[in-house]
């Protein structure tokens, strides 16, 4: 049988449909409007760098501006809606799935022990019982309140003294639990006192069968296509291998069929999807300029983005600035199904006001006034999003693509 094609146009629609992208952002942004949100997009990378906002808090306003970061905070600190474990990365993650990350507890359990005892100074291990009776008997604790009287490293972000290291061992074991931040600090506190009873690891079993089932299934579900690496890739826990195996088996019971996805190139990818995806001839997307985080979902594989949107994309994070063809952190445009420009822009506090330093548009984009307007009225909201004044243009602030 031939295998059924998607256009790109079509692919693009797709895929930011999935990622809440396709429709005019609007809603409440808060309480059950913000929890299903973030179970459409399945998670939401957390992250330090905070040149305009935090990365979690421009991902889920770029889909609702509305939102406002102390809404995410009341989900997870006080409503515990949300909790904190690692797909790729820190992420924020829907309480409904805490029980497939049974697996990722166990399995991140075996693979840091091998992996900490040579990238890790020695003794964390022998600092568990000492950290949990610490936050048995004073309660939840960051990483400050324990190992006083060790040495700290001086090797940088990554060189945690002992105790640091037992409290993320503990975390990612599924010991501990995240409550929240202060700040960027962690709080740590007991499982057993923030996880409800039937959710908590050894309260049920472990399927790791079931478990692969419902990562792939809900991977699918929110990438609207993928292949079989792409579908581990998405929440870090099933293996390429389970995720391969997977997909011959719901290919072969008709819950998948093998598609080809036209990539901006005019090449041609075969991946995986459910059965009629992509049919329906796709509405008009949003027309409005967004200012997508770094760090958001729909751009979080580069060579996926590049391959669908023709947008080449790194962050030049160990780049010399003279070297750099963009600044360090530049925000990218999507109007439409195009990704149109890199911003550079900072939030200078001080003065209440949005610096926009430069704008590279893509290759082939006219920067014309309307394409202007709608720019000068996504910068407005992001003014009012993070409380400052006004927007400033530097001087040659427009640069050559």
């Amino acid at each position: 049988m031939a295998v059924r094609r998607l256009d790109n146009r079509t692919a693009r629609h797709v895929f930011l449909d999935r990622h809440g992208l396709a429709e005019t952002p609007a809603g409440p942004g808060k309480g059950a409007d913000l929890n299903a949100l973030i179970q459409r997009l399945g998670f939401v990378q957390v992250d330090s760098i905070n040149t305009v906002a935090r990365a979690h808090d421009m991902i889920l306003y770029a889909r609702r501006p509305a939102y406002r970061p102390a809404h995410l905070k009341r989900l997870y600190e006080r409503d515990r809606q949300l909790f904190e474990h690692w797909t790729h990365d820190a992420a924020i993650i829907p309480m409904e799935f805490y029980p497939q990350w049974h697996l990722k507890f166990r399995r991140d359990a075996e693979a840091l022990k091998s992996r900490w005892q040579a990238a890790r100074r020695d003794g964390y291990e022998q600092q568990f019982q000492e950290v949990l009776s610490h936050i048995r008997d004073h309660g939840p604790a960051c990483s400050s309140d324990v190992g006083k009287d060790e040495r700290k490293g001086s090797g940088g972000w990554w060189d945690w003294h002992p105790s640091k290291t037992a409290l993320e061992y503990l975390w990612r074991s599924g010991v501990l639990t995240v409550i929240g931040r202060d700040g960027f600090r962690k709080r740590y506190d007991l499982t057993e006192r923030v996880i409800e009873t039937h959710l908590y690891p050894g309260a049920m079993e472990c399927d790791e069968s079931a478990t692969v089932d419902w990562l792939c299934n809900a991977a699918l579900d929110r990438l609207g296509f993928a292949t079989s690496g792409e579908l581990a890739a998405f929440w870090d826990i099933a293996t390429p291998a389970e995720a391969k195996a997977w997909c011959a088996r719901a290919e072969q019971a008709g819950d998948i069929e093998t598609v080809e996805i036209e990539c901006a190139d005019g090449a041609l990818r075969r991946v995986f999807a459910r059965p009629g995806t992509g049919v329906s001839a796709p509405d008009a997307l949003s027309g409005r300029m967004r200012v997508l985080s770094p760090f958001d979902p729909a751009l979080r594989d580069r060579k996926r983005c590049e391959r669908l949107f023709g947008f080449h994309y790194r962050i030049e994070v160990f780049v010399p600035a003279a070297k750099r063809k963009y600044g360090y952190y530049v925000f990218p445009l999507l109007e439409g199904n195009r990704l149109v420009g890199r911003l550079d822009m900072k939030a200078a506090r001080e003065r209440g006001t949005l610096e926009v330093r430069a704008l590279w548009p893509e290759s082939g984009i006219r920067w014309t006034k309307g394409r202007m307007r709608r720019l000068e009225a996504e910068l407005d909201r992001v003014c009012r999003f993070t409380d400052l004044d006004r927007v400033v243009f530097h001087d040659n602030w427009l640069r050559e693509s």
